[in-house]
């Protein structure tokens, strides 16, 4: 009951804080800058329910955030459908997508399955990039704008609200997700596949589950992006976005709710805060990040809580 009271903290901290930072930030530019943290914090957390919690690891992630990025841009653009309705169609392609791709690669463990995973991000990237005539090819197409009933979001106000609130309500979906049977399970397939098969889990249903989630949360995450940014390219879905997905939830602890917001937030804001050093900007984000993961090495949330309760009587 501790766990879960405390999990729910998390829900209502996230939820305060935005909530409240509108009030202490009045600048356009900073609200974009908290909008891209939430939206790539609604990614992170979906790949940290497969890799923190269920235990499997995937570097090609950033393949479903392309689909729900170019599901946005595509549908309206070429169908004619729209926006809203892309967005869900993006969100159920990829699911679908990692339905069926997921029974095969799931079976694969380690580097095998990482490998697996990265081929799945290329192959997905590659079909962006190629297919011209649908997707405008290496250049991208541009996103017409999210219209809903006459309303049209625009403007980094806008879609701080929409990708906080999502956000807030992403959270609160992972939360129940580890708190339930379901989670439990994740958790013991985590610490050992062979014991969980004896204590009667099916190890492949759950993990197909957990892969399939947390497709979705990206789908979701890079629809929103494609609207916020009005563009679209296939870097969007290229192997450094995943890579980049990997190291937020990493840097903010694996298996940690908070820690998936704190890793993006931190990969995100701080390449702002160091350009201040111009051409030494990635040495020193390089830097921070090497020390961090020395101290840390559980990544930051966990890290720092661990480090609380042993200086804590």
């Amino acid at each position: 009951m501790r766990d879960i009271g405390r999990n729910y903290g998390v829900v209502l901290l996230i939820a305060a804080v935005v909530v409240a930072l509108p009030f202490f930030v009045h600048s356009t530019f900073y609200l974009r800058i908290a909008a891209l943290v939430f939206i790539f914090s609604l990614a992170v957390l979906g790949l940290n329910l497969l890799m923190g919690f269920a235990g499997q690891v995937s570097l090609g992630h950033a393949g479903f955030f392309g689909i729900g990025a170019y599901a946005v841009a595509i549908g309206p653009t070429h169908l004619g459908i729209p926006s809203w309705i892309a967005l869900l169609g993006g969100v159920a392609i990829s699911g679908a997508l990692a339905f069926v791709v997921g029974r095969p690669i799931l079976k694969l463990k380690g580097h095998y399955l990482a490998v697996a995973t990265l081929g799945m991000g290329i192959l997905i990237a590659m079909a962006f990039t190629n297919e011209a005539a649908w997707t405008g090819g290496p250049d991208g197409m541009p996103v017409p704008r999210l219209q809903l009933f006459g309303w049209t979001a625009r403007g980094s106000v806008t879609w701080y609200w929409i990708s906080g609130l999502t956000l807030v309500v992403g959270a609160l979906v992972a939360i129940n997700l580890v708190s339930s049977p379901t989670g439990r399970a994740l958790r013991a397939i985590h610490d050992s596949e062979v014991a969980s098969r004896v204590l009667g889990i099916d190890v492949a249903r759950y993990k197909l589950t957990a892969f399939v989630l947390s497709a979705i949360y990206a789908a979701v995450a890079g629809g929103y992006l494609a609207l916020f940014d009005g563009l679209v390219t296939p870097a969007t879905a290229g192997f450094l976005r995943s890579i980049e997905f990997v190291t937020m939830a990493v840097f903010g602890g694996l298996g940690s709710i908070l820690g998936s917001i704190v890793g993006a937030a931190i990969l995100t804001v701080l390449p702002q805060v160091l350009t201040v050093f111009h051409d030494y900007e990635h040495i020193a984000l390089g830097l921070i990040m090497i020390v961090f993961m020395i101290f840390l090495r559980a990544g930051t949330v966990p890290g720092l809580a661990a480090l609380f309760e042993r200086r804590t009587p």
